[in-house]
């Protein structure tokens, strides 16, 4: 880990007088603290319509660690993950060379997953070391927390609060790790290392105007040095500048979503990219059932190689279908017209969705894809919860994309 360093220690105590110091116990870290204990078992079946053999996983992911109290705002954390199979290894994870099953990125290993400082106080806060980062609604940067290895980030972040009801937000990345560790091995490209090594600088700024009205602005500097956008393609070609403004809000249970981008190279990027992107969405809320639509615009790009947008730091699967047929935006980009649906049933929730996918550039059909899923409390244990997930993709153009059925069965304990 790259950046965890003793700085914020000085921080949190400087201009605290001795006399301040004595009046609070350094045992309040310990004290005050609390275990962290969460285990997540997940079968996931893949079938494809091409040669791969079906995906048979089931794998189990365990993190404890250590949330500390505070003390003069200051406090520290500690959480490690272990993903391991159980069973057959009748699923390409990434790293296991059965290169001959569909695709369950959901590798073995134990890894760090965040460990961290942070101090707070009145006007924000800072934090340092291998921390959680999810930005806004994880468009572009977030920890991808569906797949059993998160991704978190080797970051120094802050937070100033100079006014009622605006937030500042600043992260300068030193290392990501991705969703394709811990480790590399024969069998990783380009596309997919286990560190994304480079320097980014992540900006945002949030003014909350009234209920009705937040106005977002953000500029995302990624410089990302040894991962691609395709196999083939040079490293550093997905450095980027995102810069954009996002308006969302809520009123009488209507809420909306309105947003713009663009997207540029940064760094040392070969490539000359210049896309945009689109999001406008509506939403009615009544009684607990929530009805969603909307229409995602990520552009494509007539030059050589693939210059379409890309969010290669975001949590993708809760974007363009749980089928993660677009983790990568195509060379013509992708239109997404959807429409969702969430309710409460018999004490659990439901949600479904039906997303219509076409290219950007000239408007020939990617195809279609419905999602459904259901959560529930397992009864007689506190803090487990049972999920059932299935996603069916069919594809219109098997030239592109291949149909795609994915099912999950899962369990999940938190303490």
């Amino acid at each position: 880990m790259h950046m965890l360093k003793p700085a914020l220690l000085s921080l949190a105590v400087a201009g605290t007088s001795h006399a301040a110091l004595a009046a609070e116990d350094l045992g309040n870290l310990f004290t005050q603290g609390k275990p962290i204990l969460d285990a997540r078992h997940r079968y996931e079946n893949v079938e494809q319509d091409n040669n791969l053999r079906n995906a048979n996983a089931q794998t189990l992911r365990t993190r404890v660690g250590f949330q500390s109290g505070k003390w003069y705002g200051l406090s520290g954390l500690v959480e490690v993950d272990n993903v391991s199979r159980l069973g057959d290894a009748a699923y390409n994870s990434s790293r296991n060379g059965q290169t001959d099953y569909a695709m369950v990125v959901d590798p073995d290993g134990s890894e760090v997953n965040q460990a961290l400082l942070r101090y707070d106080q009145a006007f924000g806060s800072a934090v340092l070391g291998r921390q959680r980062i999810n930005l806004d609604n994880q468009r572009y940067v977030g920890g991808v927390a569906w797949r059993q290895n998160e991704q978190t980030y080797d970051a120094a972040l802050g937070q100033l609060k100079p006014l009622e009801g605006l937030t500042l937000t600043y992260a300068y990345l030193d290392n990501i790790n991705s969703i394709f560790g811990p480790d590399n091995g024969r069998f990783d490209n380009r596309t997919n290392p286990a560190n994304i090594e480079g320097h980014s600088h992540l900006f945002n700024a949030q003014y909350l105007v009234m209920p009705e009205l937040t106005v977002t602005a953000y500029s995302y500097l990624l410089g990302l040095d040894n991962i691609a956008v395709t196999a083939s393609a040079p490293l550093g070609s997905l450095s980027s500048a995102t810069r954009g403004l996002r308006l969302n809000g809520a009123l009488a249970g209507f809420s909306y979503v309105f947003e713009y981008a663009r997207q540029q190279d940064y760094a040392d990027n070969p490539q000359d990219l210049d896309s945009e992107y689109y999001l406008a969405e509506l939403g009615y809320t009544l009684k607990g059932l929530q009805l969603k639509a909307g229409y995602e615009v990520l552009g494509g790009d007539s030059g050589p190689g693939n210059r379409a947008f890309q969010t290669p730091l975001a949590t993708k699967h809760l974007f363009q279908g749980w089928a993660d047929q677009f983790l990568t935006t195509p060379a013509d980009g992708i239109e997404d017209a959807y429409f969702g649906v969430t309710a409460p049933l018999a004490g659990g929730s439901l949600q479904a969705w039906y997303h219509d996918f076409e290219t950007e550039r000239n408007g020939d059909s990617y195809g279609s894809e419905i999602d459904l899923s259901y959560a529930h409390p397992i009864p007689g244990v506190k803090g487990l919860v049972g999920l059932i997930k299935y996603a069916a993709y069919d594809s219109d153009d098997r030239s592109r994309t291949v149909d795609t059925d994915k099912f999950w069965l899962q369990a999940q304990y938190s303490y």
